[in-house]
């Protein structure tokens, strides 16, 4: 089986200020147990107002894992989203080049 994509959406809580934030996220040991091992970073962005926005690639069988880890080491400093996500590139090139040869 291939792997997945996992986009995460961490939301800072409200009334948290940078270093409670900073401070919770050190204490939970974020920076070296985030994301888990046997997952890769596709992309991590910070947006203004929202949050930080990651996507992960790992294996489906780790998805439990990521879980845990973000109720480990999030809970507390973000509210969380997690979306499974696919690269939909190749798809789009296929339905393009199928409307291309006369289909829908």
């Amino acid at each position: 089986m291939s792997n997945l994509l996992l986009t995460v959406v961490l939301k800072h809580h409200p009334g948290l200020t940078l270093e409670d934030v900073q401070a919770r996220m050190k204490a939970a040991d974020w920076w070296e147990q985030f994301p888990p091992e046997g997952t890769r970073i596709v992309s991590w962005t910070v947006a203004m107002g929202l949050g930080q926005i990651l996507t992960l690639e790992l294996p489906p069988e780790l998805l439990p894992v990521v879980n845990v880890e973000l109720e480990r080491r999030a809970w507390g400093v973000f509210t969380t989203e997690c979306h499974p996500t696919y690269d939909f590139v190749p798809v789009r090139e296929r339905i393009r080049e199928r409307v291309r040869n006369g289909g829908q």
